[in-house]
């Protein structure tokens, strides 16, 4: 009986070995085995396994359950690199919350495309954590496309015959406008930021609309204040087993350079002088270009979460509460989109994959100026009538 490895990621391997004969169909049969180790441990693995199956004692695939390939697909896609720690957090909390309670325990074998049908009129009853009410359908969607990517991947290792979830198809996800800040809105943010800590990045973050992990990781290297710009180069990410860390941005159009109007020149500007003041009473230089622009206490990265947290306090202390960080983006897009610039330039100021992208956040934002287009074209020709 023989057997192979094959890697398939840093640490992660695929056990390869001959079942023998089947006695009903008379054809050869190969068993697979994902394992997660150095290569000389897989090498003892698949030892052990074709051991144990010469004995009789050695576990089907097909008595995997839906959870464990799940979290094995995590565990394989964060170590090969196919999804970053962030993703593959999000990955385990919707196998955990969404997933393994309500079908985790099925055979992956024997999963149907009735069972995910269920599956989805359950998460919209009682998919929440608690249990206490369903969860939204962009959650459920999200679930899915979890589900499917694992299948894909057990069909890979012949160990289901077919993807049942995408038999069964995607959940539609109903479009929400995205909410923005009214002018009244942004008026009383800026009347309350003066002269607050927070004055400064939030001022960049509505009136850049950068995301929040571009903002957090914003070099003084990146600022440019003769020719009033910003360089999106790198992101800040945070997970909860691996901290922060620094990464490129969300894609690739995110790199990125944006014009600064004056208001966050001066902001910027103002915010400098002040942390230059700050330096030198406490007998520290000047910080050098490496050095994070919204720093920390101890001039590290600043937890993106924090920084969320105290937009939070800040936002219900001056009555915008509820109000998320990310709002502010959604903000600067609709102030683009009023002022009558093009899809594509507004998707590459925010740094969207493509226009596709930014037309679906904001086709209602498009529509609203192109009826106000039209109303000005018939006041236009109005003169023009009989």
């Amino acid at each position: 009986m023989s057997g192979h490895i094959r890697r398939r990621g840093e640490h992660s391997w695929e056990l390869k070995f001959d079942a023998g004969v089947d006695a009903k169909t008379g054809k050869r049969l190969t068993k697979y085995h994902s394992f997660k180790g150095t290569k000389a441990d897989a090498k003892l693995k698949l030892a052990e396994l074709v051991t144990a199956h010469a004995k009789g004692a050695y576990v089907d695939a097909s008595k995997l359950t839906v959870a464990e390939h799940v979290a094995a697909r995590i565990d394989q896609w964060l170590a090969s690199g196919v999804t970053s720690a962030r993703t593959s957090e999000r990955y385990v909390e919707l196998l955990n919350n969404q997933l393994a309670p309500h079908i985790g325990s099925k055979l992956l074998q024997k999963l149907k495309v009735a069972d995910i049908e269920a599956w989805h009129s359950t998460l919209r009853v009682s998919g929440r954590k608690d249990g206490k009410g369903g969860v939204s359908s962009l959650t459920i969607k999200h679930c899915h496309a979890l589900l499917a990517k694992a299948l894909k991947d057990a069909g890979k290792h012949d160990l289901v015959a077919r993807n049942v979830a995408v038999d069964q198809g995607t959940p539609k996800v109903q479009s929400k406008e995205v909410k923005i800040l009214s002018s009244d809105q942004i008026r009383h943010l800026l009347a309350k930021l003066a002269g607050h800590k927070m004055n400064a990045p939030v001022i960049v973050a509505i009136f850049c609309g950068v995301r929040r992990g571009e903002l957090l990781g914003l070099h003084w290297h990146d600022v440019d204040f003769d020719t009033k710009s910003l360089h999106i180069r790198t992101s800040l990410d945070e997970t909860k087993a691996g901290g922060i860390k620094l990464k490129p941005p969300k894609t690739k159009a995110g790199i990125r350079d944006i014009a600064l109007p004056d208001i966050v020149v001066g902001a910027l500007r103002e915010y400098r002088k002040a942390l230059l003041e700050q330096r030198l009473a406490l007998g520290l230089g000047k910080p050098d270009g490496a050095a994070f622009v919204f720093a920390d206490l101890d001039d590290g990265p600043r937890s993106p979460r924090i920084f969320s947290a105290e937009w939070s306090t800040l936002a219900r202390s001056i009555g915008l509460g509820g109000i998320g960080l990310h709002r502010l983006r959604h903000t600067h897009a609709s102030q683009l989109i009023a002022s009558g610039l093009d899809v594509v330039i507004v998707s590459k100021r925010l740094g969207h994959s493509n226009p596709a992208v930014t037309l679906r956040i904001y086709a209602h934002m498009f529509a609203a100026r192109d009826d106000k287009a039209a109303d000005a074209i018939n006041a236009a020709l109005a003169g023009f009538g009989p």
